[in-house]
């Protein structure tokens, strides 16, 4: 750690940084989780909320010397009425909240001619609603500092096909990717700047917890090996490449950028085939 992180500098010294999805699926580096680290490791008061608390504690322990800025909390972003009572919780005790990022949301299989309607709601829900519910808490409280950055973590499948049938997953993530869009155009004058990541096929806990038994039967390595052909750059991402473009969009250095999206896929959407 840098001598500016322990004196309490750095690029988000003094934000509320309130994060949906800080804890993962499994072990490592998640993004919700390396969002949470980053943000503590730049100065920021991090509020990193999961529903399962299972998740939470290897998320301080990656923060190493910065896990003291970091405060854990149990919410299921599928229930409004709790998304409110935790956002009530923050304002009292920090007395602000300057950052909001989503990182709810996970995927289901199937086309649209075999995906199940009750599938398909509950895609939208998580994926979507979730993004809706948070804002709808939030936003009032930016736009009252008049000041505020939302950063919405989307997917590559909002504007590409990934190797999978998973159209629930592909349309809500499109959703979110325009709900920051339209979001962002209204916001804007009221100093609120809001936009959204597109990570791609990076691995992370998901890939072994579940997308591995969903596309290859349970072989990573064969789905590791699949996706890094998809790919330009002869590396393979892990969440700590998502949190670094969440915390650039989150930051003053992006106090011109809103509405808009970044990609961070090593190249692979740009490709043809």
């Amino acid at each position: 750690m840098h001598a500016n992180e322990q004196a309490g500098a750095g690029r988000l010294a003094g934000k509320v940084a309130l994060i949906f999805g800080a804890g993962c699926v499994g072990s490592g580096w998640g993004n919700g989780r390396a969002i949470a680290v980053r943000f503590a490791q730049e100065g920021a008061t991090v509020v990193a909320v999961d529903k399962r608390p299972e998740s939470l504690p290897e998320t301080l322990e990656l923060a190493g010397d910065c896990r003291s800025r970091i405060e854990t909390h149990l919410c299921d972003v599928g229930d409004a009425a709790e998304v409110a009572r935790l956002v009530d919780v923050v304002l009292r005790r920090h007395g602000r909240i300057d950052i909001l990022v989503n990182n709810v949301g996970g995927p289901v299989p199937g086309g649209p001619a075999d995906l199940s309607h009750a599938d398909w709601q509950r895609q939208l829900d998580l994926n979507l609603t979730s993004v809706f519910t948070t804002c709808q808490q939030v936003l009032p409280i930016m736009e009252a500092q008049g000041a505020g950055a939302v950063v919405n973590v989307s997917s590559t499948s909002a504007i590409r096909w990934t190797g999978a049938p998973q159209v629930g997953y592909a349309a809500a993530k499109a959703g979110v990717m325009q709900f920051g869009r339209v979001a962002g155009v209204e916001y804007g004058r009221k100093g609120v700047r809001i936009n959204t990541v597109l990570p791609g096929q990076l691995h992370t806990p998901l890939v072994d917890a579940f997308l591995a038994g969903q596309q290859t039967e349970g072989d990573v390595e064969a789905l590791l090996a699949r996706r890094r052909r998809r790919i330009p750059l002869p590396l393979s991402g892990d969440g700590r490449d998502t949190a670094n473009a969440v915390l650039f969009l989150a930051s003053d250095e992006a106090r011109f950028i809103t509405g808009t999206e970044l990609v961070v896929d090593g190249g692979m959407s740009a490709r043809c085939d």
